[in-house]
């Protein structure tokens, strides 16, 4: 690393006070990639810390990492079924091979790539155009992006979509720590309604290119469980199948146990908010068991399928669990007092299960959700400020009194 660092300190004249001055924004990003900033408060108040932004990101990937490489062997895995290649034995050893490995990383690492390529050359020109340095907001999103993706998404939808979120749902709003909306699912609702066939229906989910010696497994569908429970009132998917991730959807989202694991990481970390996490759980638990009562007098159809879903197998299908940890904990979008973030949280959780089954044909309602409960979340934090000055204020009065 002392190579990196000498290479840095030699140039930084040349972008602070040479005629490279332009490109500052460019080096300051790369070397703040390898090494904690060296920027200090000069005036006004300021707290030490031991966590910067940088450091909070970074988390966040380490977070992330067992859902990502979950969902690269999930890719191979629902690759190889689909075109009954996989190998003798019982679900592990079909399912943890390098095989399936090495097709998803091919399919996943590319996506990655070009959400950073499309997101940081954005960030790197508005940098430049206002003259600051590169914010680190969009380490993250760079992952996320991806992950609540399809495997078989076009790659220039993967950029369209990012350079839509970054510009839409971040720059016009000030850049990072500014934006009302979640950046990554701003992306992923662009995607869907600009290109609905490739954000949605059976074919998406599974990557079923024909390899040599292969052909489709006749009556195979590459529909997600709930895609399933909405045409056919069941699904070939059990709750343990969805719990572990052997199931097709996104290419994050499939995993509880793995997305589990990153949200112990993040609480014991302290980066997650875990009144968020859990107060979205207690909201979509509710509305199961509400939908669950209501289900008996409903007439057959896929509403009916949905509301007799087992209200905690809702937590396990589709992307609920990917959302509440990873989208609705965003720092900037979400709530922040500690009441707010319960009331936020809960109605994140409410209205994902909500959506999800009164539109059937769009299931995966936490998205929705969590973008509309973004848009209400200062409205929240109002209310919230606003209702402790009034208590305050009346126990002032009291004692005046």
């Amino acid at each position: 690393m002392k190579l990196f660092q000498n290479l840095f300190d030699a140039t930084r004249p040349a972008v602070t006070t040479g005629k490279l001055k332009g490109l500052y924004p460019l080096h300051n990003a790369l070397e703040t990639m390898f090494f904690v900033p060296n920027h200090n408060s000069h005036s006004g108040a300021h707290v030490r810390d031991a966590i910067d932004m940088k450091r909070t990101m970074i988390t966040v990937i380490f977070a992330l990492v067992p859902a990502l490489l979950f969902g690269m062997f999930n890719a191979g895995y629902q690759h190889y079924k689909a075109l009954g290649l996989l190998i003798q034995g019982d679900l592990l050893t079909q399912f943890f091979t390098l095989s399936n490995f090495m097709f998803g990383a091919l399919k996943i690492v590319p996506m990655i790539t070009v959400t950073y390529i499309a997101g940081l050359a954005i960030e790197i020109y508005f940098a430049y155009r206002n003259k600051h340095a590169v914010n680190e907001g969009f380490l993250v999103s760079g992952i996320l992006i991806p992950l609540i993706m399809p495997i078989d998404i076009p790659l220039w939808m993967v950029a369209v979509s990012t350079a839509f979120a970054v510009l839409f749902g971040k720059e016009v709003f000030g850049g990072t720590g500014m934006n009302v909306l979640n950046p990554a699912l701003t992306a992923r609702a662009f995607a869907f309604f600009a290109y609905p066939t490739y954000m949605s229906g059976d074919k998406i989910w599974v990557n079923t290119t024909p390899e040599q010696g292969a052909q489709i497994v006749d009556g195979y569908s590459g529909a997600t469980a709930l895609g399933q429970l909405a045409t056919s009132g069941q699904t070939n998917y059990s709750a343990w199948d969805a719990f572990w991730g052997f199931v097709p959807g996104s290419i994050g989202e499939t995993s509880t146990f793995a997305i589990l694991l990153g949200a112990g990481f993040l609480i014991y970390i302290g980066v997650g908010s875990w009144k968020i996490m859990l107060s979205t759980v207690l909201g979509g638990l509710t509305m199961g068991l509400i939908f669950n009562s209501a289900a008996d007098s409903m007439e057959p159809g896929a509403l009916q399928n949905y509301m007799s879903l087992p209200y905690y197998q809702h937590l396990m299908f589709g992307g609920f669990a990917f959302g509440a940890v990873f989208m609705a904990t965003d720092p900037v979008s979400a709530a922040h007092t500690e009441r707010g973030k319960w009331i936020y949280g809960f109605l994140v959780g409410l209205l994902s299960i909500l959506i999800r089954v009164f539109n059937p044909a769009y299931p995966e309602g936490v998205m929705l959700a969590i973008l509309l409960m973004n848009v209400f979340a200062p409205l929240i934090d109002h209310y919230v400020v606003q209702a402790n000055i009034s208590k305050r204020l009346k126990r002032l009065k009291l004692q005046q009194s």
